[in-house]
């Protein structure tokens, strides 16, 4: 029997996760950068030539620790992927637009150390990597992860902050419009509501992530809220204020949505973007930290393995 020629290959074989279609990691990259852009732009209005600064240097930081590493570990390199680039976008979207320049490099080497590098890299790391970065710094150096200690100058509010030690009436006089254009102390790209819901949007036509984890949180933090509006006897805010405040959008279309770290059957994925956004809703109601967002999909992400349990029998299984 003759071997098949190279030309007349019929499968090829590889590691997952598969992308078909002819989807590569580069496409995908590319498309999250896109979408990041619309947000990064209103920042730049909002926060000026400071919140470029620190998405520059935290990209160029996540390109060059994984450059590193890759030689480091003989590996071959995987920056023209441009995942790290998308790493350091998301990264700095978490961090306060007044971040000094230690803190962006610390975060963003943690980052690719412990959240990618450490495990492998693309692919193998368990949960988000731009979360682990976050959530070292925020542990380590929680002052400087807080925008209203380092955004000093600025007429913007934290809508958050004023809800949990104002009241319902004050926060309540904070107008929509204002928070979808980004006009709140937050995070530096995360605050961006109006880019984001573009950037988002373009991904669900795009394909790149998938509609079921965006349903699932939007309505795990969107149910509760209104539920809880409706029914409570004393005045709460309503589900469009928490839609709008903190990183809920940004964490719904660009974090908890990783294909690296999500569930892949369409009931897990549902359960598990519900799960999400019930825990921010846990975190906003009875916690003491004024967001959740990151936090929850951190905590979920974890939950993957057994989300990942929830399947269709094989053909034939009674």
């Amino acid at each position: 029997m003759s071997t098949l020629s190279q030309s007349s290959l019929l499968l090829a074989m590889s590691s997952p996760p598969y992308w078909h279609c002819g989807r590569t990691v580069l496409r995908r990259s590319l498309d999250q950068i896109l979408a990041l852009l619309p947000a990064l732009a209103m920042a730049i209005l909002n926060w000026g030539m400071p919140a470029l600064r620190v998405v520059a240097l935290s990209v160029v930081v996540c390109v060059l620790v994984e450059a590193a590493c890759c030689r480091i570990m003989h590996r071959r390199q995987t920056v023209q992927d441009f995942s790290a680039v998308v790493t350091g976008m998301c990264l700095a979207f978490l961090l306060p637009a007044a971040s000094p320049w230690w803190l962006v490099v610390l975060g963003a080497s943690a980052a690719m150390l412990f959240g990618k590098m450490l495990f492998g890299g693309l692919g193998d790391n368990p949960v988000s990597t731009p979360i682990v970065g976050w959530a070292i710094l925020f542990v380590s150096y929680p002052l400087f992860m807080d925008p209203n200690m380092v955004q000093l100058a600025t007429s913007y509010e934290d809508p958050l902050a004023i809800l949990k030690y104002l009241g319902v009436e004050r926060a309540g006089e904070i107008s929509l419009t204002d928070l979808v254009l980004g006009r709140q102390i937050g995070a530096l790209g995360a605050s961006q509501i109006g880019g984001l819901l573009v950037g988002g949007f373009y991904l669900l036509m795009r394909g790149v992530i998938r509609w079921q984890i965006v349903a699932g949180m939007l309505c795990g933090v969107l149910l509760p809220f209104a539920i809880l509006h409706a029914a409570s006897d004393v005045p709460t805010m309503g589900p469009a204020f928490h839609l709008l405040t903190g990183s809920v959008l940004f964490c719904t279309f660009f974090i908890a949505t990783d294909s690296n770290v999500a569930p892949t059957h369409t009931l897990a994925m549902l359960l598990y973007g519900a799960t999400c956004g019930v825990m921010v809703f846990l975190i906003r109601t009875f916690g003491s930290y004024t967001d959740g967002a990151p936090f929850a999909v951190l905590v979920t992400s974890l939950l993957t393995p057994y989300f990942d349990l929830i399947r269709p029998k094989p053909f034939g299984v009674r």
